[in-house]
Order: C-alpha cells, then structure tokens, then sequence
C-alpha cells in the first residue's frame, strides 16, 4: 500500500507522484492499465469506469491504439461538429498528405517528439509555405493535446517541439491601375467577364463569388450581402456553406459599376433560362446549368485571359483570383478609404490582419498624413 506526498497510506493500486498527480493501476482479465488524476476522488472513479470496460470487453488498450486511429477518432468525435466542414477536409488532406506515412502505423504511445520534428524540418527545407506547416502544426497539435487529455498518453510530445517558420509568402500580385485597365479589357472578352469584374470591383474571395445566391443581392439598396461560401467536399462534389468566420458575414455597398455588371449578369442569366419575369432566390447568380462555377473552370479561365495577353504581346504577371481581391484593397488605400472600413468590406478579423496585408501601400500615405499636420509644428 502506497502512501501520498504527506504520508498518508492510499488505496491499493494508487500511488502520488512527486509533482501531485495520482496514478492508478487496474488489473482485471489479465490486463493492466493505467489513469491518471490530480484529484483522488475522480481518479477512483476513473479506476472503476477502466475496470468496468475491461470486465465488459470495450477497453483497447492505449498501447495497442495507433496514429492512424486516433486520427479518424480525433476528426469523428472532436472536429466534426466544432469545425467547418472546410477545415474537416483540409485537415484530412494534410494528414494523407504529411503525416500518414511516416506517422500512420506507429502506436501512439511510442511516437516522440523527434518524430513530430522531424516531420516539420523536412517540410521547411523542401521548401512548403508557411501555411502548409501550420496547418500541420496545427494538426499535430490537436491530435495530441486531446490524446493526453484523455489520458491515452502520459504526456504530450508536441509540446517539445520547435516550430519551423517554412518558406516565406511570394509577393503577392497587386496590378497597377494600368495593369487593372487590361485586366478589365481582357476580362470582356471572356465567358465569365461578370464574376471576373464583379471580383475587382468588390473585393469578394473566391468562395463567396462562386457561392454567391440571388437573395444575397439587394438592388434596392445597392448591397451584396456575404452569407455564403462555396466549400469543396470530401471526395468531390460542393455544398455552399456559410463562411467560416463571423466576420466573414458582411454587407458590401455596390459601387456603380459593380452595380451594373449585377444588372448585365441578372439580364443574361434571364435569357439563359428563359426565366423573364422571376429569378428564383436560392438560384446561384454565377453558374452554368444551374451549377455553381467552380475554382477548376475559373483558374483554367485565367489561364485564357494570360494565354491571350501572351499572344498579343502583352507583358502580364501571372495571378490568381485573389490578385484581384488584393488590388480592390489596395485601390482603397490609395484612394483613403480608412484601415477600419477596409477590414469590414473585406470581412478580416482584425485590423492587424488587414494592416499587414497592405502594408506596401502605407508609406506614400503616411508622408501624406504627417503633411496634414506639418503646420502644428
């Protein structure tokens, strides 16, 4: 019979470590296993819910349970209904991406620090972004912190672990006001030309363009309401979701010219389906066949536009749709919009996020500002 940190005699099978924990020892069928508690009251409880499962065969064994496993057990019970339906796919892309091979087949009690850093260094020196480490940061994180919450392992490697910083962000693609005049020119001339200059002209994300539904557009009061997302699923296929974030739920005041490509798109969606006097509301205002447009069709669409600038001799920096988000921003700045309003037209979660995305414009507008008050002094 073991005694605690004061001497006192404990009850058989629990012990005290010297840092307060108790740990508790069942043996029932032929196995033994093993709990831990910082309060004697519920580490007994715990002993006799371990001894029940064994008695009644639903224990495994922490030992015999495997990354692979906790994996699936971590994103069915834990992530599911906590998480965007996004981030449930995204994290499942990086563990068959990153972490599957080296990780899957190893029990999770013998996986170590080193493993996990490892993992992350091999990443950063063949060169993946920032954000791909993250997120599997991010992952590795998750997994573990719940494994010792439940008390699977004795303690969480992640914790030991120095996180790589990863190759740093390309600059990202801002066009010039010249840049952004062929952009519209060539946009024209494109199948897609309404969400290609609605984009710039709003500063909408992807997602929120190819989501985008009739009832979200109020021309009434010149608003595009943000109140879906298109989101790629599991397996293929989408679902439009709501955006991931709060703030990511906002109104956007049209500007004339968004206005007007709204009104050309309603006009031609119209003689497309033949519908002249009513749009259903839950139709999507961008699509082909009543479906959505998707990233594939508007990326091999770009590369049109690119091919097409190429051949008549026009030299164009290679962009993204979200090129066009960043020049909207950018566009704003220049013309003084404030930080504040920005952050919410754009649906950032901070204004720091917005600050230092568009930091490169604030120079010439700060000598601008302090010219302002050059007088007081």
């Amino acid at each position: 019979m073991g005694t605690d940190l004061n001497g006192k005699k404990l009850p058989v099978g629990i012990s005290q470590r010297e840092n307060g924990a108790y740990i508790g020892r069942v043996k029932c069928n032929g196995i033994t296993s093993t709990v831990y508690d910082r309060n004697l009251s519920n580490l007994k409880k715990k002993m006799l819910d371990l001894r029940y499962s064994i008695e009644h065969g639903t224990h495994i064994k922490a030992e015999k349970i495997t990354f692979e496993d906790w994996f699936a057990e971590w994103i069915d019970t834990y992530k599911k209904n906590a998480v965007k339906q996004g981030t449930i796919y995204s994290y499942k892309k990086c563990y068959s991406a990153y972490l599957k091979k080296p990780l899957g087949k190893m029990r999770l009690t013998d996986i170590r620090a080193e493993h996990l850093q490892k993992i992350l260094n091999g990443m950063c020196e063949k060169g993946y972004a920032e954000d791909t480490i993250k997120t599997t940061s991010c992952v590795m994180s998750g997994i573990f912190k719940q494994a010792f919450k439940n008390e699977l392992i004795p303690k969480n490697p992640f914790l030991l672990v120095t996180k790589p910083k990863g190759k740093a962000k390309k600059n990202r693609v801002v066009f010039t006001p010249e840049q952004q005049a062929i952009y519209m020119q060539y946009a024209e001339k494109s199948y897609l030309r309404n969400l290609f200059q609605l984009a710039i002209c709003t500063g909408m994300r992807n997602g929120e363009l190819s989501g985008l539904l009739w009832q979200d557009v109020d021309f009434r009061n010149r608003v595009i309401h943000i109140r879906h997302t298109l989101v790629v699923c599991e397996g293929g296929g989408w679902r439009n979701d709501t955006p991931k974030t709060r703030t990511s739920l906002r109104d956007i005041p049209m500007i004339d010219k968004a206005y007007d490509i709204l009104k050309r798109q309603q006009r031609e969606y119209r003689a497309m389906s033949g519908n002249t006097t009513k749009i259903n509301n839950d139709d999507f205002v961008f699509s082909i066949d009543g479906e959505p447009i998707s990233r594939k069709r508007i990326t091999s669409e770009i590369k049109e536009m690119l091919d097409s600038m190429a051949a008549d001799g026009v030299d164009f920096p290679y962009f993204t749709l979200h090129s066009t988000r960043h020049t909207f921003a950018t566009r704003c700045i220049e013309n003084g919009m404030e930080p504040q309003v920005l952050k919410t037209i754009l649906g950032h979660a901070t204004l720091s996020m917005t600050m230092d995305l568009y930091s490169h414009v604030l120079p010439n507008t700060k000598a601008e500002e302090m010219e302002k008050v050059a007088k007081a002094f």
